[in-house]
């Protein structure tokens, strides 16, 4: 817990650094190099401590890869508003670590591939490394590279996507992020259209339980590309395989959403004529019921602008009433707005609130709480 206090600590005095960055460096851009030279970069001294406090946290020692991988993120979007260069290290770290999770079957708990940010280098070498039974699993970091770095990687991509397909792994977003990019009237989409619907998986396997609205998604954005015999069949299969999913708010939405498209690529009178010749794909859209409301993840988020609407009130006791991780970003949102007021002591006490609520966040961490994560933040 004592590393995890101080990789914490770093980042609170990162963040609140950063605070000063922008007004400084707009003092230090007088200092225009004469004309013909190159110019010489010269840090603030605020810059220089954001700086010295990234290389200490990143220095130290982390034996889980999952942690390392958290901290190379956190310090590489820190880093990269000051140092380009020694961003450009930690993200060819962290695309290394996430490649070797992903090969030994664990999924990374943040992705650095998906900022867009590690050079294309990088991302080339990580999607040809990549196993094509993990496709699902790395399906944010192919998104991530084929965005970032179409040129190098697209080929790259679409042959993984099709290996993987082969083995009857299909990730639905990274096969969009790829059609996008490819145009979707071009044949490499208009096959992979037809073949993802055409293979779909296991509806009963659990990591696809919750993809049924990413393959609404895509076939509602292919089915008025392409041709009317295609969208019906697609459509049809595709419906017969939402109908062997167990009843959810999930399922529903993703046939409606489903039908929806269906009536638009093949009109009313189409649409009607091709759930009558099959029962199953119209048995599933008659037992669909009415919409529901879909529980989502609730983001537990918090506004540094907010807090300082409340500067010069004593907001402890409010803070000591939150659940930990809550408490925790909220009580450093506080420290943060009074510390850029001038008010150090009262920034002090916030700042030991938030260290003693992230201590009983990792002291409670289950799955489902994410105590690392905020440790990250």
């Amino acid at each position: 817990m004592q590393a995890i206090r101080s990789i914490l600590t770093a980042g609170a005095v990162i963040f609140c650094s950063l605070g000063m960055i922008a007004q400084q460096a707009s003092l230090a851009g007088a200092n225009v190099p004469s004309k013909g030279k190159p110019p010489v970069p010269r840090l603030t001294p605020q810059q220089k401590f954001v700086m010295d406090t990234v290389k200490m946290a990143v220095a130290l020692p982390e034996s889980d890869p999952q942690d390392r991988l958290r901290v190379l993120s956190a310090a590489a979007e820190l880093a990269s508003t000051v140092d380009r260069n020694m961003a450009r290290g930690l993200w060819r770290e962290g695309v290394r670590i996430e490649s070797e999770l992903i090969q030994v079957g664990q999924k990374p708990v943040v992705s650095m591939m998906s900022t867009g940010q590690a050079d294309c280098a990088a991302a080339e070498s990580f999607v040809e490394n990549l196993p094509a039974n993990a496709a699902l699993e790395a399906e944010q970091s192919l998104i991530g590279a084929v965005t970032s770095c179409s040129r190098q990687t697209l080929d790259t991509v679409s042959r993984k996507l099709d290996a993987a397909m082969a083995k009857g792994v299909v990730p639905p977003r990274a096969l969009m992020a790829v059609i996008e990019e490819q145009g979707s009237r071009s044949p490499w989409s208009q096959t992979h259209f037809d073949k993802m619907f055409s293979s779909l998986p296991d509806p009963h396997a659990r990591e696809y339980v919750a993809e049924a609205e990413n393959f609404a998604a895509m076939y509602a954005r292919m089915a008025p590309d392409v041709s009317k015999d295609l969208a019906s069949r697609t459509g049809l299969e595709f419906l017969v395989w939402l109908g062997k999913l167990d009843d959810s708010p999930m399922r529903t939405l993703a046939i409606n959403i489903t039908t929806a498209a269906m009536k638009q690529a093949l009109g009313e009178e189409g649409y009607t004529t091709a759930l009558q010749k099959d029962v199953a794909a119209n048995a599933a859209v008659q037992n669909a019921g009415e919409p529901r409301e879909i529980e989502r993840p609730q983001e537990d988020t918090v506004s540094v602008l907010e807090a300082m609407k409340d500067n010069g009130s004593d907001q402890t006791e409010s803070l000591r009433s939150l659940p930990p991780i809550q408490r925790a970003r909220q009580a450093a949102a506080h420290g943060f707005a009074v510390g850029t007021a001038g008010q150090k002591e009262q920034a002090s006490k916030y700042f030991d609130i938030a260290f003693s609520a992230v201590d009983d966040a990792w002291d409670a961490r289950t799955p489902k709480i994410d105590a690392a994560a905020l440790v990250q933040e």
